[in-house]
């Protein structure tokens, strides 16, 4: 019976100290952080907030600025913490990159995550890739906390699984004057949160200037002038991004993601000192001459 419970005894040294070992190591081990970005939410609310619309094609937003900020205010909440990535995540349509997204995605320890774009400019699938990378992180131990951007009340489930894990959600925001731009549940289920201010978005976001073109001293160009125009836009396009952006927005056709549609227009409207708002048969034949350029060098 005493050899019996000397050996029960020295099992249990053992296993003591392989625990001991276990827990040092992972004292040891730093703990991570990472940033996720649901696009959407962050141009409507800062864009609100800065410029005063919500309408993209009204802002510049300078990104790159922007995620070094947080980068910096993360650093600083999660003091003891290494930043594993910032997932920034946002629509587009067939989830082709823009030219934006494609420079986003270019940046050093940033993820670009692409959901659906309808015909509406409605995002669609973000919340559902959140979700699985937040679940798929905490699950793996990859993080220990997550920075959520975001105000959908569909992000809940994110932060329930990601918590389900052991890790740990902060929601960050954007000043919201006339109210909240979160949804309660999503504030209720968070571990901490804290909005960020208009200081804070101030020096990234900056206003389009609109030009506006006196209609009665300049002549209605043909349809054949905007299409060269429009040829014209997209050689310099190509000589400036090169075949293989040529190659994604192919599939495309004969849509143009949003951003590209809009430096198109602002681009023609300069060339000919005239607005084509309103005239959607010179928008057409301002696409077309662009597309037709573009096939042409396929």
């Amino acid at each position: 019976m005493n050899e019996e419970l000397a050996e029960i005894s020295a099992r249990i040294d053992r296993t003591n100290e392989l625990l001991a070992r276990v827990v040092a190591e992972v004292a040891k081990t730093p703990s991570t952080h990472a940033i996720f970005v649901d696009a959407g939410y962050l141009y409507a609310a800062a864009g609100r907030l800065v410029a005063g619309t919500e309408d993209r094609r009204a802002f510049d937003l300078d990104t790159e600025g922007l995620l070094d900020a947080l980068i910096d205010k993360a650093r600083t909440i999660f003091a003891d913490s290494r930043l594993l990535r910032v997932y920034w995540y946002d629509g587009a349509r067939r989830r082709i990159h823009t030219a934006e997204q494609q420079s986003i995605a270019e940046l050093p320890d940033v993820k670009v995550r692409l959901g659906n774009l309808n015909a509406n400019n409605q995002q669609k699938g973000v919340d559902s890739l959140i979700r699985t990378d937040l679940e798929s992180l905490a699950r793996h131990r990859a993080i220990s906390d997550a920075a959520l951007i975001g105000g959908d009340e569909d992000l809940v489930s994110a932060v329930e699984a990601a918590q389900g894990y052991g890790a740990r959600v902060h929601l960050w925001g954007v000043d919201a004057p006339e109210g909240r731009n979160q949804a309660e549940p999503l504030l209720w289920e968070v571990d901490s949160q804290r909005t960020f201010d208009l200081d804070f978005f101030k020096p990234y976001i900056t206003r389009r200037t609109v030009i506006s073109f006196d209609s009665t001293t300049v002549p209605r160009p043909t349809r054949e002038d905007v299409r060269f125009v429009g040829a014209r836009i997209a050689a310099t396009w190509l000589a400036s991004r090169g075949r293989e952006a040529l190659v994604d927005l192919l599939p495309g056709h004969p849509y143009l993601p949003g951003s590209v549609d809009q430096d198109l227009l602002v681009e023609a409207e300069g060339l000919l000192q005239y607005s084509l708002r309103g005239q959607s048969d010179l928008r057409r034949a301002l696409r077309d001459g662009f597309w037709e350029h573009l096939r042409a060098q396929y």
